[in-house]
């Protein structure tokens, strides 16, 4: 018997657990392995929830700036040159793939006066807009990364916790039937075990699922306020006789 899986489950059950680390300790190596992986999902998610924070940090400072670098601009060409003051983010990344499109269409546009040329026909109007729903959809993307894999921790982990309860009960019962007592003494031990993936599996869901839903929230704020700001454009172009 000595090597075998049986084996180790009695000399793990002899064991008296003083505390849950001994139950780590002294687990079975399927339990340890489940652990391992529930750890590195654990410092996956946590690099994660540090690395969005920083960028939603950063997208906000930047929403702040633009609004205040545009709000005294006047018409398109005032926001043209506001746009070349401010640093890159993704709302002068949208305007000026908004700008650098219409002057296109209308290469002398910023010099004009406002209603001196022909506006954009319909199907230019139409360009443009896809224009301006394709760059905007690009920095939802770009901010988005890596929220899927929050996602994944924060419903994967609970079944591996589970997986590993399953499995600590079911060796809980064969150390009963290799035992041949069903007493509190010989179960206890394997219970306890089989527990702690499951509480792993938690711990790390809990963070990721909080952490997801959060910034999944900023990111629809985020994605609104772009589209109002694009909106914005159009509407600008539409006040001075441009569309």
């Amino acid at each position: 018997m000595t090597g075998s899986p049986l084996a180790f489950l009695l000399l793990a059950q002899d064991t008296i657990a003083s505390d849950p680390w001994d139950l780590i300790l002294f687990a079975t190596p399927i339990t340890k392995i489940i652990l391992i992986v529930l750890a590195a999902f654990s410092l996956l998610s946590w690099v994660l929830i540090f690395w969005k924070w920083k960028d939603f940090r950063q997208v906000g400072e930047d929403g702040n700036e633009f609004v205040a670098g545009i709000e005294d601009a006047d018409g398109l060409g005032g926001i043209y040159q506001a746009l070349t003051r401010l640093r890159a983010s993704p709302y002068t990344r949208v305007f000026r793939r908004g700008v650098n499109f219409f002057t296109e269409l209308r290469p002398t546009a910023l010099r004009d006066e406002p209603g001196s040329a022909p506006g954009l026909t319909p199907a230019q109007l139409e360009a443009l807009q896809l224009v301006l729903e394709k760059e905007l959809s690009e920095e939802r993307d770009e901010l988005a990364h890596g929220l899927h894999w929050l996602a994944i921790i924060g419903s994967v982990s609970p079944l591996m916790g589970l997986m590993g309860t399953v499995l600590g009960v079911m060796n809980s019962f064969i150390g009963i039937t290799a035992q041949g007592t069903a007493n509190i003494a010989a179960v206890a031990p394997g219970i306890a075990e089989a527990l702690v993936t499951t509480v792993a599996g938690l711990a790390v869901a809990i963070p990721a699922v909080i952490a997801y839903n959060h910034y999944a929230g900023k990111l629809s704020l985020f994605t609104g306020e772009l589209e109002g700001f694009a909106a914005e454009f159009i509407g600008t172009l539409a006040r001075e006789g441009r569309v």
